[in-house]
């Protein structure tokens, strides 16, 4: 059994109408916030969030998709946030430490055996000082792959460390 509800016909048909009728609105007011292609997301997700209310009830319809649409915003930005601390708040593997010729043959040692997808992510991030956004672009990966990559990097560091 699916845990999937339906929408009675009417609603369905409702929903179609109130999609057609806004969703282009919606998506211009989101693209100056967050750009074109994620403002198609965002609307896409905000018809998504609204099927659960009765929308012959619904009042202001604008108002209610603006809202939906600029928390699922606010969410967003703050989940990448909160992920990108706990990512840089990791304990850094170069650093004062790393200056001595034992510990930087370590440290390279242990590059070496990081995959090259996660060491060439690593390098750059820790030493050549890019951000994740600048590795996404050059690499033309996803800012999620890119965050995803340098997770496990820190982690194969963290191994090999025996932190």
């Amino acid at each position: 059994m699916s845990d999937v509800k339906e929408l009675n016909p009417g609603a369905a048909a409702s929903l179609n109408g109130l999609y057609r009728r806004y969703s282009v609105w919606l998506g211009k007011r989101l693209s100056g916030r967050v750009g074109a292609d994620e403002a198609a997301d965002v609307v896409q997700e905000t018809y998504l969030r609204i099927t659960p209310y009765l929308l012959d009830d619904i009042r202001h319809p604008k108002a209610l998709l603006l809202r939906v649409a600029l928390n699922l915003v606010r969410d967003e930005r703050r989940r990448l946030a909160l992920r990108e601390r706990a990512l840089q708040g990791s304990t850094p593997v170069a650093g004062t430490a790393a200056e001595a010729p034992v510990d930087r043959l370590h440290l390279k040692q242990i590059l070496l055996t990081m995959p090259p997808l996660y060491r060439d992510v690593f390098v750059l991030s820790r030493f050549d000082g890019m951000t994740y956004g600048e590795i996404a672009l050059a690499h033309g990966i996803s800012l999620a792959t890119v965050e995803r990559r340098m997770a496990k990097a820190v982690a194969h560091c963290m191994a090999q460390l025996d932190v």
